[in-house]
């Protein structure tokens, strides 16, 4: 092995060999092995050390640079005798191997942990004496002189250890008795670090213990200046009680003996004694309204309340359980006379939980009962206990609980005492108690969340960035412990303004980082609760943390897992149950929906990148993914009857339960719509992750649900992700998918040249992939530009090449779809009996696909009806208006069925028999079309209302109408509709009413997206 290295970075960064200090050359090396000693044993990624080296901007050849400088370290460490190898080459980066070696913040951090278990014992002396080794550890700022961003950030959380473990040790020698010798290194770091509100409460006390009461309130005064001068907040609850107390001499304040634990309980006799071991009341709390309002209710009716009070308060890491309970306990101490009683049950701090006879001990000698007659046997001594509060009013607070046993002994079995139990766990034998109150934190209300960070870090300079303060409320996922640690931040730093806080928490891989400095720490309150976790709840969060999905339901667990759905549901439960998950409630489908809070992702998305291989990670991912196309294939097909009108990728399909399947796709579209914004960002991820096969097929198959539903944002923004990947991977048959795609967005928008530029390119790469089937699809909806553009000729020759094409690969739901286009042409030429063969082959085409066939014979309906209408026979327009009404309200298609109504109501008005029935039908039509915020039927409806009204003699109205109906036409540029518009505002004032039978509209040069019913 050779020399033993010793590594210093609790001051000048430093190696010390036989003895001899020895430094290390070089402001690069040093930042390097400094990220490397804060690790020891962790590898540091290669991306890490050059972001740091060089603060985010790194040359090209920095990845080599860094090379050099390890092998620089190695040469060092070689030629001062250190025969095995320190720095070990890990992919992704390097670490160091500290084994047989010695690291002074490693010792430093076992010495404060030795003093903290020394004083949970009462052992003072021997914590004392830890506390004084760690602090000696110390020659001066950690890692002085080391430069980059990660280094100077670690930097200061040592420094803060550093301090929180001063304020430690000054508390065991007050307790000691030592306040004398602690005032001049207490006066220094006070100096130093004068708004520590603990390390003042250290030096008031040991001024007044001192005798020196009058330094110990001027302290205070200065204190309390510097805190409203630089933070704008008045001194918290400790300080304010302290300095009160110090007023009224309080004998509490006296000084203990060392033996002051086993002594002053032999003096007092078992009579009742009125104590308070609560905790402050918390700084700034705000909201929980309604919350506190359910704790009210132990105390609402003292004088008639018989029996123990217990409440509940659960909530996730962060959501201010202990807050809340504390808040509360303050505001009602008035109804406890008998005392208030606080303990930390430790659930998730250790594997071993406080042990339950320590707390029983803590109690009873708060309520009065000497420690010599406090029984060993815990049966015992649970029943003195019980015995003594069956005749008091007592508040216990019993937080941080894990588990039933640990609070069943500490329960009252009579009495008026109340309970109040904080813990990340339901509790089910608490749940089963049935108590007065039961309370479930989620996360505060914007406003409240506003509100606290307004409090900690000023009013006005919250109310100065409202948008800023928004971002940063949410970026906090509106979580109280993550609120406080970002107001903190920002009152310590004013320098800074909220859109600095929010850019930097911006950043996701930082966000924890960010939010876990100084003494609280969001990372650390989730690894608590990660801790506890079964191995295999554990790998389930880790891997669900991977997925960008904002919701998902158990069969994402089981394909995280390639596991049985009933085994997922079990551990997605026991998440939830530790409030590492949320339940949000039954969706579409009948299926239970969970989500993450952002934080929480983040934290199980960080531990999965440091506990699971890169090839498990993927290989879930990728069983998701591929779950998703399978479900979203099998819902396209169901939807229109076959796998018709989509182009499919080669990716192999993950089997799914048939029955599950069934389950799931009772309604397809359901399932679509329940998992739209999931499949939208798989999609993306997919994309991102060079999955470009899984991006586009995915795309092609959701087709039913864009068109259906009108989503034609999620439709482009996942075309043009899925496009990139393609192109990116080469992919030329996936190109072409996606180019079609993209066209049909474009023509679902009217932007008509942008469409037949997609299309055209689409059709290029499809025939050089060979794809016939890609091809007919594109060419049908080139006939379609053709047309909206006059090219009646082009478009009819598209559509029976792409009809037969259909024919051949048996794509009966796209011959159909070819047909109805055919049958507009024939409307366009004025050839009304062709329209009506072609529709009615198109109906009957799509009648023969079954259950599935319904798109289709939708479409080709509308269009059949539109021909009826034409040739006036007017029953039969309606009765086949009404047949599509039935079918598209069926499928919950509200685009359809907006424009199937706007047909009915033409009908109606061109029978000329009533038209009040006319203008309810197409009221019910325009409300609709506002839903769906589809423009052109709008205004097609509003010039349908505008002729009813004109029939009626409702001039005002009529003209609003078509006022509205060309304003429309004119935002979305369509010329031929405006001209109508006008034509019928001329006709307004022209003079009343004639009776001149209504034409509607069968012509006209525009036409929808390739599928629905829409008329364009």
């Amino acid at each position: 092995m050779g020399e033993r290295l010793s590594f210093k970075i609790l001051g000048p960064l430093s190696m010390t060999v036989r003895g001899r200090s020895t430094t290390v050359g070089g402001a690069r090396q040093r930042t390097i092995l400094s990220l490397l000693i804060l690790n020891p044993g962790r590898i540091v990624p290669m991306d890490t050390l050059v972001e740091v080296v060089w603060n985010g901007r790194p040359p090209t050849t920095a990845r080599t640079q860094v090379a050099i400088c390890i092998a620089a370290l190695r040469k060092k460490f070689k030629a001062e005798g250190v025969d095995d190898d320190i720095v070990i080459t890990a992919h992704p980066g390097y670490l160091l191997n500290t084994e047989g070696h010695d690291v002074d913040s490693v010792e430093f951090t076992r010495l404060v942990a030795a003093a903290e278990q020394a004083v949970k014992s009462q052992r003072l002396d021997e914590a004392a004496q830890s506390y004084k080794a760690a602090l000696d550890l110390w020659r001066g700022p950690a890692l002085d002189g080391v430069t980059g961003q990660l280094v100077e950030e670690e930097a200061r959380r040592l420094e803060e250890l550093r301090l929180n473990a001063f304020d430690d040790c000054t508390a065991v020698q007050l307790e000691l008795g030592n306040h004398q010798a602690a005032i001049p290194e207490l006066a220094a770091v006070v100096r130093e670090h004068p708004l520590r509100e603990r390390t003042r409460y250290h030096l008031m006390l040991a001024e007044y213990r001192s005798g020196r009461r009058a330094e110990a309130m001027a302290t205070f005064r200065d204190a309390r200046r510097q805190l409203v001068e630089e933070l704008g907040l008045e001194p918290g609850p400790d300080l304010q009680e302290l300095h009160d107390a110090i007023l009224r001499d309080d004998p509490a304040l006296a000084p203990a003996t060392h033996n002051s634990f086993a002594t002053a309980t032999k003096q007092q006799t078992l009579m009742p004694t009125v104590h308070s071991s609560l905790p402050p009341d918390i700084p700034g709390f705000v909201g929980r309204v309604k919350e506190l309002a359910a704790l009210d209710s132990l105390v609402a009716n003292d004088d008639t309340r018989r029996g123990v009070g217990v409440s509940l308060i659960t909530g996730a890491a962060g959501a201010g359980k202990t807050g809340l309970a504390l808040h509360w306990a303050h505001r009602v101490r008035e109804h406890f006379p008998d005392g208030r009683l606080f303990a930390d049950l430790q659930g998730y701090e250790s594997d071993d939980t406080l042990p339950v006879s320590d707390v029983l001990n803590r109690f009873l000698r708060s309520l009065g009962v000497p420690s010599q007659q406090i029984p060993p046997d815990l049966e015992e001594r649970c029943s003195l206990y019980r015995g003594i509060l069956a005749d008091r009013r007592v508040l216990l607070v019993l937080d941080n609980a894990r588990t039933y046993a640990q609070i069943q002994p500490l329960l009252p079995s009579s009495g008026q005492s109340c309970v109040l139990v904080n813990s990340r766990e339901q509790l089910e034998g608490l749940v089963a108690w049935p108590p007065e109150a039961r309370v479930h934190l989620g996360p505060l209300p914007d406003p409240d969340a506003t509100e606290l960070l307004g409090k900690i870090v000023g009013t006005a300079r919250i109310a100065a960035a409202p948008a800023e303060s928004a971002r940063l409320v949410e970026l906090c996922d509106r979580l109280p412990l993550a609120l406080r640690i970002a107001a903190a931040r920002l009152a310590s730093k004013p320098h800074w303004t909220v859109r600095h806080l929010a850019d930097r928490l911006g950043d996701e891989r930082r966000r924890l980082d960010e939010l876990s400095q100084g003494e609280t720490q969001v990372r650390v309150s989730f690894g608590l609760s990660y801790r506890h976790l079964p191995a295999d709840a554990a790998r389930l969060y880790r891997l669900l943390g991977l997925l960008d999905v904002p919701d998902f339901t158990a069969w994402t667990g089981a394909a995280l897992l390639d596991t049985d759905l009933l085994d997922a549901e079990r551990l997605i439960e026991h998440l939830v149950d530790a409030q590492l998950l949320e339940a949000l409630g039954i969706d579409t489908t009948g299926h239970l929906r969970y989500r993450f809070q952002n934080l929480l992702r983040l934290y199980a998305r960080e531990r999965a990148h440091d506990e699971t291989p890169s090839g498990e990670r993927r290989e879930a991912v990728d069983r998701v993914f591929r779950t998703f196309l399978t479900i979203a294939e099998e819902a396209h097909r169901r939807d229109y009857g076959g796998d018709f009108t989509v182009i499919h990728s080669d990716v192999p399909r993950r089997e799914i339960d048939p029955a599950f399947l069934d389950d799931l796709l009772t309604v397809p579209l359901d399932w679509f719509e329940a998992e739209r914004l999931g499949l939208v960002a798989v999609i993306e991820q997919a994309a991102r992750m060079g999955m470009d096969e899984v991006a586009w097929d995915l795309t092609a198959s959701m087709v039913t649900l864009f068109e259906t539903r009108n989503y034609v944002e999620n439709w482009r923004v996942c075309c043009e992700h899925a496009l990139a990947a393609a192109r990116k991977a080469g992919n030329v048959r996936g190109q072409a998918a996606m180019l079609h795609d993209l066209g049909a967005v474009e023509l679902r928008l009217r932007r008509i040249e942008r469409a037949a530029a997609s299309f055209h390119e689409a059709l290029r790469l499809y025939e050089a992939s060979e794809d016939v089937h890609g091809q007919a699809l594109t060419l049908r909806n080139i006939a379609i530009t053709d047309r909206i553009r006059g090219d009646l000729e082009s478009a009819m020759q598209r559509l029976e090449d792409a009809r037969a094409t259909f024919r051949t690969v048996g794509d009966r739901s796209s011959e159909a779809h070819a047909l109805n286009n055919m049958a507009q042409i024939a409307l366009d030429r004025g050839r009304l009996d062709s329209a009506v063969q072609l529709a009615q082959e198109s109906v009957r085409l799509s009648q023969s696909i079954g259950a599935g066939g319904e798109r289709g014979l939708a479409q080709g309906s509308h269009r059949l009806a539109r021909a009826y209408l034409a040739q006036g026979q007017l029953e039969l327009a309606e009765a086949t208006f009404l047949e599509v009404v039935r079918i598209v309200k069926e499928k919950s298609d509200l685009v359809g069925l907006a424009y199937a109504l706007l047909g009915l109501g033409e009908t109606k008005l061109a029978a000329d028999a009533c038209p009040e029935q006319a203008d309810a039908v197409l009221n019910e039509a325009l409300e609709i079309s506002r839903r769906i915020d589809s423009p052109l039927v709008e205004g097609q409806i509003n010039l349908a209302l505008g002729e009813s009204c004109r029939r009626q003699d409702r001039y005002a109205a009529a003209r609003t109408h078509l006022l509205t109906a060309q304003q429309i036409f004119t935002s979305v540029g369509s010329p031929p509709w405006q001209e109508r518009a006008l034509l019928r505002l001329d006709a307004l004032d022209s003079g009343p009413f004639t009776g001149s039978g209504f034409e509607p509209c069968i012509s006209v040069p525009e036409q929808r997206a390739p599928a629905g019913v829409h008329e364009g």
